[in-house]
């Protein structure tokens, strides 16, 4: 090795993600005997190289540790992550007997011949369902749902219009099952919505469930999770609402059927139909343990009340209005609700 000139320094420069660029200033060579100058080079370079090293590995253990820290602060203790959306109106059309209808749901029954009591109806429209359909693309309203109160071949016929007069916009239930529900995914619905036929017989049928996800996948898969109060606990009851099932609200059940739906629907079976005002309690705990987008019916009589959902819901349960509206007979302005559905948007 030559001999350096004397008083030489030398820089060695440092880059991390703690430190930033810097260099350090630490090695001045000062005139010494060939033998002696070698030396101190040799050992002032292997001082620099070993300090070097150990900043890039603090810098490397300090990124670590701040990845780490943040997997934890989510994964430990928190509730599930809030849903990323705006608090939307989601309109509705009720179909029965072909003929758009608003009806009391508890009354509803499986008739059979002319021996059962008719259900209780609120308002019969004299506007076929793909009416409603194209007042609800026209002023872009998305996720509504259509729900067939029977399964009788009018219904399902007024169904498919409604679905062709707003491809893609809409959600379509009642009597849905592994058999036919790639057939509304085809006339055009964004999803089907399933409660009886999972809910089976009082309990939850866990194969039915797949055997649907495997079908139209998880991405095209509303559950119905329409609840009555039972022993202090929403229960979901299925078969017109007329049956309790062993399947009861709360942040464990949600957190697992997430797995299996893009989205929950819940009537509040107790106040739906009756326009008695909205049950608040079922409201709050959808807010507060759904893990992906819900929408809340039942109740909805007037302007406060889409407030109280939007407050009890935390800003993250959708609504439906069906009764209340007066294009179903009721005095609450649709164009008011659609005004206010637009400001939720234009809030985000």
């Amino acid at each position: 090795m030559p001999n350096l000139p004397a008083g030489c320094s030398f820089q060695v420069f440092t880059n991390s993600p703690i430190f930033g660029p810097s260099k350090l200033n630490f090695l001045t060579l000062k005139p010494l005997s060939s033998v002696s100058s070698n030396l101190s080079l040799s050992l002032s370079l292997s001082l620099s190289l070993s300090l070097f090293l150990f900043l890039s590995l603090l810098s490397v253990s300090a990124v670590c540790l701040l990845v780490l820290s943040n997997l934890l602060f989510f994964s430990i203790g928190r509730s599930p992550p809030s849903i990323q959306c705006a608090l939307q109106f989601r309109p509705c059309i009720d179909i029965h007997k072909g003929k758009v209808k608003q009806i009391v749901g508890s009354t509803l029954q499986d008739l059979k011949g002319e021996d059962g009591s008719d259900p209780v109806t609120n308002f019969e429209s004299d506007k076929s369902a793909a009416e409603y359909a194209s007042l609800y693309k026209r002023d872009g309203l998305t996720g509504g749902h259509v729900i067939m109160l029977g399964a009788d071949p009018l219904s399902k016929a007024a169904a498919f219009e409604a679905l062709h007069a707003y491809p893609g916009g809409l959600q379509v239930g009642g009597g849905i099952n592994s058999d036919n529900c790639l057939s509304y995914i085809e006339e055009g619905a964004s999803h089907v919505i399933v409660t009886s036929y999972v809910f089976n017989n009082g309990q939850m049928d866990l194969g039915r469930l797949k055997d649907l996800v495997q079908i139209v996948g998880k991405e095209r898969l509303v559950l119905d999770l329409s609840c009555r109060k039972k022993d202090g606990k929403y229960a979901v009851v299925t078969d017109r609402w007329q049956k309790f099932s062993d399947v009861f609200l709360d942040a464990e059940v949600m957190q697992f059927l997430a797995n299996f739906a893009d989205e929950f629907l819940v009537h509040g079976v107790d106040v739906e139909g009756k326009k008695l005002g909205i049950d608040e309690e079922l409201v709050a705990l959808l807010g507060k343990h759904s893990p992906i987008p819900v929408t809340y019916a039942g109740g909805v009589t007037s302007m406060d009340d889409l407030e109280r959902i939007k407050t009890a819901g935390m800003e993250r349960v959708d609504v439906t209005v069906g009764s209340a509206l007066d294009i179903f007979g009721g005095n609450l302005a649709y164009e008011e609700v659609v005004a206010w559905h637009t400001r939720q948007k234009l809030s985000v």
